[in-house]
């Protein structure tokens, strides 16, 4: 079982939803393996009727498996971490709160655990009250590269950077690149990313010196009709990928 992503040129993997166990064989195919297909544990009522659908699912598309809260819900992070630690993917979606207990229960640093840090509207400040009760509170607002830090030490592999609103948010997002290749920690840019902006998102991180990008491209390619991720615009951000990184 394969436990580290499929990188393009060793510096991109794509992340996007599957609508179904074919739509992940599909995606993943179109992505010649530089994906990670995520399943939301919010559509499960329970860890055991989890575990038993994704293991399907990773079997489907070499493990490369992210499992996910859904639209970042804190109340999912225990259970996120549960699944995980049975099922042993390739990439974990985690509240900044919840990257411990995962990479603890996980057993192993070879698994891409994220934590989810939040724009603030300044630049080199990000939000990392993201847990279940944190969520709920005054926000934490701490610097980006201290952010990073506590990621570490918590045994994290890279920023999840939600909600960015496509290109709302880019001088902040700028700041999180760039601390993030000084600091030699991977990066997920994530929320509203769409076939339309995805190639300035990724420059600027790959002109920032980030080692390892994740995009996280979600419901922009998803066919509202069939709830499936469209291959076609999948092999579409591959080739913008090709044409970026070279």
């Amino acid at each position: 079982m394969t436990l580290t992503p499929k990188f393009y040129q060793d510096r991109v993997c794509l992340n996007v939803l599957a609508g179904s166990k074919d739509n992940a064989r599909e995606i993943w195919q179109a992505a010649e393996g530089h994906v990670l297909v995520g399943v939301l544990s919010k559509n499960y009522d329970s860890v055991a009727s989890a575990v038993a659908d994704m293991r399907d699912y990773a079997r489907l598309i070499d493990n490369a498996l992210s499992v996910g809260l859904g639209a970042g819900d804190p109340n999912q992070s225990a259970m996120v971490s549960a699944i995980s630690a049975e099922i042993q993917p390739q990439h974990v979606n985690q509240v900044f709160t919840g990257v411990a207990t995962s990479r603890a229960l996980l057993g192993q640093d070879q698994t891409v655990v994220n934590g989810l840090i939040s724009p603030t509207g300044t630049p080199g400040m990000v939000k990392i009250s993201t847990g279940p009760l944190s969520a709920k509170a005054a926000d934490g607002i701490v610097p980006v590269e201290t952010a990073i830090a506590m990621l570490k030490d918590m045994g994290g592999s890279s920023v999840k950077y939600f909600p960015m609103g496509g290109l709302k948010a880019i001088d902040e997002f700028k700041a999180v690149a760039k601390a993030c290749a000084e600091q030699d920690f991977w990066l997920e840019p994530t929320g509203g990313i769409d076939l339309q902006n995805y190639e300035a998102i990724l420059q600027i991180a790959l002109n920032a010196g980030v080692s390892k990008i994740i995009p996280h491209i979600y419901s922009s390619i998803i066919d509202k009709a069939t709830g499936h991720t469209r291959p076609a615009d999948v092999s579409a951000l591959l080739a913008m990928t090709k044409k970026r990184v070279g």
